[in-house]
């Protein structure tokens, strides 16, 4: 017995020493300094070669580089996401790290750092470095910190939040695994043991996850850190700490995540209750130390708490903090028990994490609505948003995603994801489809599944697909669809109930897949929302017929309980019985979610305002939700307050959005408008159309092209003054358009080009438009327009080219006083066609126009501009117009103010009624203010 006893105590001893081996070792001695903000770093680094290769160069992710410049990758993606503050910013504000030496054994050796990737640290070695070897690498940096405003990470004015900033060995698996940084959080790193001996100014105290000691001498407080087998090691470093920690026996758990509203206690007890249910999923946690900035939670927020205002207070204060510490908690946890590449293998991480949180809500908050509290307010209620469950916004961010085109596979790399994708949808997608495995693998417990997964591999790297491998074992069920396209396309599901054809005691029940994704789906039978009868249906490809008992229920639905995330759910539903309706009607007040269960209609009053109708007020009816639909209608009848009059808009249009196509949206549709013009004066539009737009590159790709076709219909009313001809009041334009823009945040470029005919006269015209920051943060604007007739046998200048304002002959532009020639209405100009500001002499060219508008802007919003033009009318010299002025441009192309100067007309500054002279820009439509604020989101 002893024997044996002796051989197990051996063997132990011996695999720990080989683990040991096998386990990189980082040794730091640092001193910050808080007048420079620099940290001082000698650097050890024993390095492991756990592969089959012979490695001549170690890598090292020297992230704390990725901020030294406006050049870098992490710059370049900060311009990616429409955030130009670092690219702007004084160079005080940036970090970088300045190697001094690095040997390798003791000996001097060389590395490299390119100007392409000045984030990854090459290190030459002096001799070769063998399977199963190990080097020391030792080297000497000053590493200043960035300000803390481009990514949370950094210094502000007493805190220091520190992330990746010192230089960690690179990943070798079978090739060196190397990633710039770009702000997402995701460096790929072995687990090390660490020891940093740390040197902060002795009004400073240092937070970590690191087993601590330390002691005070004159000028420094001086800390030793240790642990083993962590992978980055984040600091807080700052003189008034607001972490605080929690014993939970087996773990102490230290955070900043607060709220005012609870006890100690019971946020002691909701921690504790948090770790054991996540242990009970993934096992013991591997350290005994676990810290929780409150940064993790800013930059992957629980989306819906940040969405809703403060003041409405719809969460408990309980609930609220929960949800949110069980966000980072989970994630910290899941980071610690797998070593995932985050970059290129991220879905299982992600999954886990929202699977988790779905089940810790169904288990602890199953009465919580995804609007909190205010779902009870009166008037609110009675929404079908007010009536879903906290969990039910997960399959409706997926399908809003799905529905626009705008979801990606969940197996694309992390860094070709759109922020939208990255951080809510792919993650959501993820979690529902763990979610729709438990419910459809029945034949196994998916908790038990992802306890033993967890066993069998803490501590190690794995692969998510290690995860498929391992429910294939564990159950008889195919779940190729999930492996193949459920996870490696953004191909969607929709299937629907198309025919039900009635027996004596037996239903024939027709099931169509819609899509090119066969997926299992369950069938239920139900009477009166209670559920009589299911049954899961696999491999329907196409138009498939099935034979189920009749079981006392009255209607048929797929995916009754939305477990699977489904394109559309509206076509699931079929009464057994033939009604008129498969779905009852339902009118509702304002536009809500769908409820898939009716067919639903919505009126909504709207506001809009011109200077001959007043404000019009209207009631828009539509079937339009918060989710896209393939066909929408809009009806808007309105009455104007002050010409007494009815007026309003349709609009009817047919939306297709092919997958994995060359065309990325097809749209087609009529629409029509009647509103005042002039005083008692009408207007009225219909206008069929067409728009093709073309697939861009990636998500993360903001250039936009498209064709555009239409017809206008116009009929104005003719005044009783009027002396010109009919021609003006009662015309047909059909029109093609090509437009290309690629609106980036330090170089913006459009280009359009079109082409109109009418029965009098058909024309072309190009505008393209450049506008660019310069490094000093100026901008420069310019933009080009040329227009020529190719026919014209008009007798007016309604159809010829604007110089300054355009006549907008097919009704297309934003005027609030189109017809004004005077007063502060006629001031308001849409920059097209000429684009000039000024009314000069010669407004209108019937023959061919040229321009080139430009502004450069001297501080904030402050600019002059400059405009030059030639305009050509029949029997007429050409004529040579230019003009320059002062620009107020807060928000482009939105809000604008214009201030001549000079031009054809002499100075205008000391010509009468100068006020009158001023221009404006002002679009008031929430879509375009929508779109501008969404920028770089998706």
């Amino acid at each position: 017995m002893k024997k044996i006893l002796f051989h197990i105590i051996l063997s132990f001893i011996f695999s720990s020493n080989i683990f040991a081996q096998a386990t990189n070792n980082i040794k730091i001695s640092a001193v910050l300094n808080s007048d420079t903000n620099e940290i001082k770093i000698k650097q050890e680094t024993v390095f492991h070669n756990k592969s089959d290769s012979i490695l001549n160069v170690i890598y090292f992710h020297n992230w704390a580089n990725s901020y030294k410049d406006k050049n870098t990758p992490l710059a370049k993606r900060f311009i990616e996401n429409y955030s130009k503050t670092f690219h702007f910013t004084n160079d005080k504000n940036r970090g970088s790290s300045v190697i001094k030496s690095i040997s390798t054994d003791f000996e001097i050796a060389t590395w490299e750092i390119t100007e392409e990737n000045p984030d990854i640290l090459k290190v030459n070695l002096n001799k070769s470095l063998n399977p199963k070897d190990s080097v020391l690498i030792s080297a000497t940096y000053i590493v200043k910190i960035p300000s803390d405003k481009f990514t949370d990470y950094g210094v502000n004015e007493e805190i220091y939040n520190l992330k990746y900033w010192y230089i960690t060995p690179a990943v070798y698996s079978n090739k060196w695994v190397l990633f710039n940084n770009l702000d997402m959080d995701d460096l790929c790193m072995d687990f090390t043991n660490y020891q940093i001996d740390l040197k902060v100014p002795k009004d400073f105290i240092v937070n970590s996850d690191l087993n601590s000691t330390n002691t005070i001498t004159s000028n420094f407080n001086n800390y030793l850190l240790t642990g083993k087998n962590k992978l980055d090691i984040e600091l807080n470093i700052t003189k008034n700490s607001d972490f605080v920690s929690y014993d939970l026996s087996e773990i102490e758990i230290s955070t900043n995540l607060d709220s005012e509203e609870l006890s100690e206690n019971l946020k002691s007890s909701i921690l504790k209750r948090e770790f054991h249910f996540i242990q009970t999923y993934l096992g013991k946690f591997p350290q005994d130390k676990l810290l929780l900035n409150k940064i993790e939670y800013d930059k992957n927020p629980v989306y819906g708490f940040n969405q809703l205002p403060s003041f409405l207070a719809a969460y408990s204060d309980a609930f609220e903090w929960d949800i949110q510490l069980f966000k980072v908690l989970s994630k910290k946890y899941i980071e610690q028990v797998f070593l995932f590449n985050k970059r290129t293998d991220y879905w299982l991480a992600d999954g886990l994490q929202t699977y988790l949180m779905i089940k810790y809500v169904e288990r602890f908050y199953p009465e919580v609505k995804a609007i909190g509290n205010i779902s009870q307010l009166w008037g609110v209620k009675g929404f079908n948003l007010a009536k879903i469950d906290f969990n039910d916004k997960y399959p409706f961010v997926y399908q809003f995603a799905a529905r626009k085109n705008l979801d990606q596979a969940l197996t694309a790399q992390a860094d070709s994801l759109s922020n939208f994708n990255r951080k809510i949808v792919n993650k959501y997608k993820a979690g529902l489809g763990i979610k729709y495995l438990e419910t459809y693998l029945d034949d196994i417990s998916m908790p038990d599944i992802i306890y033993d997964f967890s066993y069998k591999n803490s501590g190690k790297k794995i692969e998510s697909n290690d995860f498929i491998k391992f429910l294939k074992v564990a159950s008889i069920k195919d779940i190729d669809w999930f492996e193949n396209d459920y996870l490696q396309t953004n191909k969607k599901i929709d299937y629907t109930i198309k025919k039900i054809k009635k027996n004596n005691d037996s239903l024939e029940v027709s099931i169509l897949n819609r899509r090119k994704f066969t997926t299992p789906i369950k069938l239920y039978g139900v009477k009166d929302q209670e559920i009589k009868f299911t049954k899961w249906l696999s491999n329907i490809d196409s138009l498939t017929t099935i034979k189920i008992p009749t079981n006392g229920f009255d209607k048929l639905s797929l995916n009754y309980e939305s477990i699977l995330p489904e394109y559309n759910l509206r076509n699931n539903w079929k009464s057994v019985d033939k009604k008129l309706f498969n779905r009852p009607l339902q009118v509702k007040f304002l536009k809500d979610i769908e409820n898939p269960y009716y067919n639903q209609f919505f009126y909504t009053p709207v506001f809009r305002y011109n200077y001959y109708d007043g404000a019009v007020l209207g009631l828009a009816i539509s079937n339009k939700t918060l989710l896209n639909k393939s066909f929408q209608y809009k009806l808007t009848p309105s009455f104007g307050t002050t010409s007494k009059a009815l007026s309003g808009t349709f609009s009817f249009l047919y939306e297709y959005l092919p997958e994995n196509k060359q065309v990325d949206r097809f749209l087609a549709g009529i629409s029509g408008s009647t509103f005042q013009y002039a005083e008692n004066l009408t207007y009225t539009t219909l206008t069929p159309f067409a728009l093709l737009e073309f697939k861009r590159k990636s998500l993360r790709d903001v250039s936009r092209n498209a064709i555009s076709a239409s017809y206008t219909i116009v009929d104005r009313e003719r005044s009783l003054t009027q002396t010109q001809p009919n021609e003006a009041n009662k015309y047909n334009v059909f029109s093609l358009n090509y437009g290309y823009s690629r609106p980036e945040i330090i170089d913006d470029f459009r280009f359009s080009t079109g082409f109109e005919v009418s029965s009098k006269f058909s024309k072309i015209s190009l505008t393209a438009h450049f506008r660019k920051l310069t490094d000093t943060n100026r901008q420069f604007d310019f933009r080009f327009f040329a227009g020529s007739f190719i026919k014209n046998n008009t007798s007016t200048d309604f159809f010829s080219f604007a110089l300054d304002r355009p006549t907008d002959y097919l009704f297309r532009y934003d005027y609030l006083g189109r017809s004004e020639t005077t007063g502060f209405f006629s001031q308001q100009i849409i920059i097209n066609e000429g684009g000039f500001k000024s009314i000069l002499p010669v407004s209108y060219a019937n023959q061919w126009l040229s321009t080139i508008n430009t502004s450069i802007g001297l501080w904030r919003w402050l600019e002059v501009y400059s405009d030059v033009g030639f305009v050509k009318n029949r029997n007429q010299k050409v004529y040579f117009a230019h003009e320059n002025g002062v620009r107020l441009n807060f928000i482009q192309d939105i809000l604008e103010v214009y201030f001549p100067f000079h031009s054809n007309l002499g100075w205008e500054t000391s010509q009468p009624n100068y006020s009158s002279k001023i221009r404006f820009v002002l679009v008031i439509k929430p879509k375009k203010i929508f779109n501008f604020i969404r920028r770089g989101f998706y």
